[in-house]
This record gives C-alpha cells, structure tokens and sequence, in this order.
C-alpha cells in the first residue's frame, strides 16, 4: 500500500509540555491496525489482559499494563473502538516518578506525526481541555471519557521498573461524530440532529467511496450527484464535503468535492491518498444526515487514480 501512513513518528504538539519530538520505535501504521484486530476478543469472554508496548495500538476491551525495562522518552498508546463507541481509559495503577520528568496523559484524539484528529475546527473542546494529565491531578481524574472512537496515552518513563495500568471500555454512542474507521471497507451513516457542529468520518486507506444517501436543509434524496465545489456550496450552512490528504487533519486535507444539492446520479470518485475523510458541515438548524460506502482501492486502480490526477493533491497541506 502506497506508503500509507508508514513508518510515521509520533510528533507531539506543544501542548503536550516537553515531549521530544519523536519515539524511538519506528512502526508501519498497517502493522499497528492489524495487531489490534487480531488482539479483539469477543464480549463475554474473561478479561482480557497484557503488557502495552512503548509505541502501541488497542482495539479490545481489558487490562493493560506499562512496566519499562529502561528508559522510554517518548511513548504512545493509540486506542480504537467501532464507529458508533467512546472509549473509557481507567488508570488502575500508577507508579511513575513526575517529580523526575515522567509523563502519563490522556488525550482526546489521536495525535499522528504532528496531525490533531478530530482537528481543532471539528472538536467542541479547545486543545487545552482535551488531555489529561496524570502529574497534575493525580487519581482524581483518573477516569477518562473520550468524544469520539479514538484517544490516546502520552507518557514517558525515566527509570526502569516504572509503570502503571490501565483499563479499557468502550460504551456506545448514539450519535457519532468524528470516526476513525478500523478497515477499509464497510459503509455508514453520519447524524447530526439539530447541532451545530462539524462531524468526520475518516478512512486511513485509498479508496473507492460511493454517497448514497444524503439529507440536507430538511430535504431529503435516494440520488445525489457528483459536482466540483462551486458558490452554491460556498454559501450553503450545510453541505458535505469529501477530502483527500496524506494527513488525519481534516483541516489540512484537499477539498475535492462538496455537496450541497440533488440531482439524478450517485456520488462515486476514486481517491488514492493515505487518508480519505467524508465530512458533514452542520448548522445546527436541521436534521442532517449522509449514508455512503467504501472499499479499499485494488494495486492496478490506485496506480491508474495517480497516473490520471494532474495535481497530486495527497501531498498537499
């Protein structure tokens, strides 16, 4: 797959006081996904339990726990549920050394070589207000709620034998908003009902992707049609709009198309970027609502998608 979110270090925003701004451990993102689907266990089994690695990814519910061997300067723990889950991080035990420079912090979101996702224009909370430090609150706040279907451990460790655990749990979520998909094929439906407010649904694959249901300004069609951005859009308070990049910042990547109107023929367009968003704009004024699906583009389509686009926009920031 067309370097696809590979070898990608964590770059940690300022936000984050003092993180170095990469981990020693270079993992392709394609490994780190399917670690977590193979590690998914079914609901009723006992509780799932094992160690976390220093540069990790969790799909499953269960115990985890941290203990360094040495010293570990930069570490993430990506954490993922199905579109429709929040994610509850619990800190069990902690054994760190803050008063030395060790770090633990929950984030709201993921953080991927430099990127913010859901973007700072998607999220309802400021960057500020979306992690949670560990050294500043103690276990006060050591219950952790995310917005979306993905969050995060920061942490860095000095001294060897250092640790701590933390449960998973994942609870559902009536309304999605700002998805994170685990594959690369599948299909879905974004609601916002009367809120004001952005909602993404991110697919880190290149894809074919297909709108095939689409609800806007009370108004409602089986059939929506494929169109450049145009004025109408621009100014519409409620549209969709499909975006390619090379990053999991909605804010970052290319706008390729929008859609704010009906006419008599599907929306269907082949994108061969790392990261392929639908996202749906929302003045809070109705009940909107946009189906579509997805399939991950095979080696000869994605090869003819790049050969055919005049302007690599995947690349663009």
């Amino acid at each position: 797959m067309a370097a696809k979110m590979c070898i990608v270090l964590l770059l940690f925003y300022a936000a984050f006081n003092g993180l170095d701004t990469h981990v020693q451990n270079e993992v392709t993102f394609d490994q780190l996904f399917s670690r977590s689907l193979v590690n998914k266990r079914d609901p009723w089994d006992f509780v799932y339990s094992r160690p976390l690695r220093c540069f990790d990814m969790v799909a499953t519910e269960g115990q985890f726990t941290f203990t360094s061997d040495h010293a570990h300067p930069n570490c993430g723990v990506f954490f993922i549920g199905e579109p429709n889950e929040v994610i509850d991080i619990e800190l069990s035990t902690v054994d760190l050394d803050c008063g030395q420079g060790d770090i633990l912090k929950m984030f709201d979101g993921w953080i991927l070589n430099g990127d913010i996702f859901p973007s700072s224009l998607d999220h309802s909370l400021p960057l500020s207000e979306r992690y949670v430090d560990y050294c500043a609150w103690g276990m006060a706040k050591g219950l952790f709620r995310s917005s979306q279907n993905v969050a995060m451990l920061l942490f860095r460790v000095h001294t060897a034998r250092k640790g701590f655990s933390v449960t998973l749990k994942k609870r559902l979520n009536p309304f999605p908003c700002n998805i994170i998909s685990q594959t690369p094929v599948g299909s879905f439906t974004m609601v916002t009902p009367h809120q004001r407010r952005n909602c993404s649904f991110s697919i880190i694959y290149p894809v074919e992707i297909q709108i095939t249901k689409l609800s806007l300004d009370q108004s409602q069609s089986n059939d929506v049609a494929l169109e450049r951005p145009r004025s109408d859009c621009a100014e519409s308070d409620d549209f969709v709009v499909i975006l390619g990049g090379s990053v999991i910042d909605t804010s970052k990547m290319f706008p390729v198309t929008d859609l704010c109107f009906f006419l008599d023929s599907q929306t269907q367009m082949k994108i061969g970027c790392d990261n392929t968003a639908v996202r749906l704009v929302a003045s809070g004024k109705y009940i909107n609502s946009v189906s579509f699906q997805y399939r991950l583009l095979e080696r000869n389509e994605l090869l003819k998608v790049k050969q055919n686009t005049v302007e690599d926009f995947c690349s663009l920031k």
